[in-house]
């Protein structure tokens, strides 16, 4: 049976999702840990503390506000890249579908839940340090909420959709049916976001704090759109179908599209009445369309994974990784200069792709310097993240760092680090 101990983010936490098992990667007579996977998880949390605290004082890590790629933009398909490579070596060998295909929903369902905890509202930032929230405004979806969706896609994959026995043919043809759903899922996407007719649409931001009063005094913005394959902030079919399923009070009320010049947007993150209407409107960077092409990535990252377990020879693993990433990044570009733009917040196809054949190259670079030449030491503290990445998470977004910080002040409470940074740096 497939033992389980942690999350996809990280392999020994106590989340109980799949946590892989020792490969063998120096030789037939050693078995040992992929360290590089760890060190790979550990540098993804390391930029998302790096772009979460230093994206106020640096915009230009921070997401794009719209098309493009930063820094923060690779995170989040990092994260996805590596559920997929750990998901195909904790399912190496699944003796009961059934039964696995249960824990794996059940573990989806406790990720998913602790994501709505920690991000839909109920703890408050780091200038107010209280908790509660409206159940009418809780924020269904998130970042954990949306690795749980593509974990269990890649999950399932592994459990009905195994290798077929034709591996001669190749990687490709092996895992023909988990190529065919990650086609099926883009097409879906692609279909959904140029197909869908977007009508006009209004919102009302009475009472959220994060806009002045309408021309009219009445806080409701209206959205004029009538128009199909649009793919703008204002009338893109990602946030209508968002709004219809999870209703607009349930959104991200920060997206980073807020922060386009044409915005305006303040220093204390108010949109001023006089800038376009969907301005003020909220959107879910996580929403549901884009998860289906957030588990394409985790599909291919599955076909890493599948490389790691099934080849033993380091050249012949570093060469099929190469070839993929390579193959995955010049498709990528390709619809890129054909006019599918590089978008976050949309996960649109060619971000995927490209995205993920970068994660391949960083992950070819950390297997080559750690687990081939045995340069272990160097990374070590980016080890020990990735081993502890959940327990990071947690206290980094449930803001108990930032209270045990506020702990420590000079003479009054409110002279402490915390304090200071945001006074000299965020609300500059």
């Amino acid at each position: 049976m497939v033992e389980y101990s942690s999350i996809p983010l990280h392999n020994d936490v106590e989340y109980p999702l799949p946590a892989p098992p020792p490969l063998n990667v120096v030789g037939k007579s050693k078995t040992t840990r992929v360290a590089s996977l760890d060190v790979f998880r550990g540098l993804c949390v390391f930029l998302m503390m790096v772009v979460d605290y230093g994206g106020s004082i640096f915009p230009s890590i921070a997401h794009a506000p719209w098309n493009g790629l930063n820094l923060a933009d690779f995170v989040m398909p990092f994260f996805l890249f590596i559920a997929g490579l750990s998901l195909a070596i904790a399912y190496k060998k699944v003796d009961d579908k059934m039964d696995a295909t249960k824990k794996a929903t059940f573990r989806a369902a406790k990720l998913f839940i602790l994501g709505v905890f920690l991000q839909g509202g109920y703890l408050h930032g780091a200038k107010s340090l209280t908790y509660g929230v409206d159940i009418l405004r809780i924020r269904w979806m998130g970042i954990l909420q949306r690795i749980s969706l593509a974990y269990l896609v890649g999950a399932l994959c592994e459990i009905w959709l195994p290798c077929q026995k034709w591996r001669k043919f190749g990687m490709i043809r092996s895992y023909f049916w988990q190529w065919c759903l990650a086609l099926l899922l883009s097409s879906i996407y692609v279909g959904l976001l140029y197909g869908l007719y977007v009508p006009d649409w209004e919102v009302n931001m009475a009472n959220s704090g994060l806009s002045f009063p309408a021309a009219n005094g009445t806080h409701v913005y209206k959205v004029k759109c009538g128009t199909r394959g649009n793919i703008s902030p204002a009338c893109n079919s990602a946030g209508m179908i968002d709004r219809y399923f999870l209703g607009i009070n349930h959104l991200y009320m920060k997206p980073a599209y807020k922060n386009l010049k044409v915005c305006n947007k303040t220093t204390d993150g108010f949109v001023p009445e006089d800038s376009p209407s969907w301005c003020h409107a909220p959107f879910d960077p996580e929403g549901i369309l884009g998860s289906l092409t957030a588990a394409v990535i985790c599909i291919i990252g599955l076909q890493f994974g599948h490389i790691l377990v099934q080849k033993e020879d380091h050249k012949e693993r570093l060469h099929r990784w190469s070839l993929l990433s390579l193959f995955t990044f010049l498709f990528g570009l390709y619809l890129t200069f054909t006019g599918v733009p590089l978008n976050k917040s949309l996960f649109t196809v060619s971000y995927i792709l490209v995205t993920s054949a970068i994660a391949g190259f960083v992950f070819c670079a950390f297997y080559l310097l750690v687990d081939v030449w045995g340069y272990r030491w160097l990374t070590l503290p980016l080890e020990w993240m990735g081993v502890h990445s959940l327990s990071i998470f947690v206290l980094l977004t449930s803001n108990l760092a930032i209270i045990v910080l506020q702990g420590f002040y000079w003479r009054t409470p409110n002279n402490n680090m915390i304090h200071w940074v945001i006074r000299c740096f965020i609300s500059q």
